[in-house]
């Protein structure tokens, strides 16, 4: 197999788990009006390096100990916080996969990104490197032991089948703009692979290439359906919306290209790798779209 198209248990479940799965939630948090030369104490007991600014809940800004001892040298303790403090702040959705949170520390280097909540901009967590991992561990924990017990039940079911030709069809119907809901039907068909006792690494690449497939009907349509059928040999996947379709397939496919709106990309989604990443998971890809009629995306993975 091309190594491109081998992908981990750990990357399957950064497409799974949330960032509010994962993420701290007993934040340490100052408030704007306090002078600098308090940021000391409270760094130095928490043993941090930086804390959000918040004003009634809504994280407002910034604040980390390169601001701190820049004040220091230059003689400005008694200034407040507000002052000093970064005001333009990455941040992260709690209802985002943590895939995003993984692409965005790649991208910034960050060492933390504060988490708020979609509807109203409140601070609800932090989240670092090492929150993802512990967060990743415990689920591969929790999946193991899950898994062990349903996989002993249906692994055998094509050779219990007594039939010349077998498919079993799986079918979610996907709520375009329902961001809340976006990727529960490739965790769902993830879960029905394993208990079937395909391959993992099979399972991983399913899984990934229908989160995309499902997040570009939530983003660009008003819904649609996904379509899993399973055969002995393979799993092929079908995706199709009624949406305004794809002008220029080929430009279409080209990494970081995206016609996603802003409001869409400020959510957090819309990255413009969603196709490419199908085709990098999946052995057979076609695509079909015709503008104002929709697309119809069709996946096909062997089971060799």
């Amino acid at each position: 197999m091309d190594k491109k198209k081998k992908f981990t248990k750990i990357q399957e479940l950064t497409y799974e788990l949330k960032i509010k799965d994962v993420m701290t939630k007993k934040v340490v948090i100052v408030s704007p009006r306090k002078p600098i030369y308090e940021l000391r104490k409270i760094l130095y007991k928490k043993g941090i390096s930086g804390t959000p600014v918040v004003t009634k809940g809504e994280l407002v800004g910034l604040i980390s100990i390169e601001d701190f001892i820049k004040c220091l040298a230059q003689g400005e303790m008694n200034a407040l916080i507000e002052e000093k403090m970064a005001k333009k702040v990455e941040t992260l959705y709690a209802d985002e996969p943590v895939v995003h949170a993984v692409r965005k520390f790649d991208q910034y280097g960050f060492g933390r990104f504060p988490v708020i909540k979609r509807n109203n901009k409140k601070l609800v967590g932090i989240i670092t490197k090492g929150d993802i991992i512990k967060g990743l561990l415990k689920k591969l924990e929790i999946d193991y032991h899950e898994e062990e017990i349903h996989r002993y039940r249906a692994s055998h079911i094509f050779e219990d089948i007594i039939a010349d030709n077998t498919t079993l069809t799986f079918q979610y119907n996907v709520v375009g703009k329902d961001f809340n809901k976006a990727g529960e039907s490739a965790s769902g068909l993830k879960r029905t692979l394993y208990r079937l006792g395909i391959q993992p690494n099979i399972v991983r690449r399913a899984s990934i290439a229908t989160y995309e497939a499902e997040m570009n009907i939530v983003v660009f349509t008003n819904g649609g359906k996904l379509t899993a059928s399973v055969q002995p040999h393979q799993i092929k996947i079908d995706a199709s919306d009624s949406g305004p379709g794809i002008p220029d397939i080929e430009q279409a496919m080209q990494p970081g290209f995206s016609t996603a709106p802003k409001w869409v990309r400020e959510l957090g989604f819309g990255a413009g790798m969603g196709l490419l990443n199908i085709k990098n998971c999946v052995d057979k890809m076609t695509l079909d779209s015709k503008v104002g009629k929709g697309t119809h995306l069709e996946a096909v993975l062997y089971l060799n």
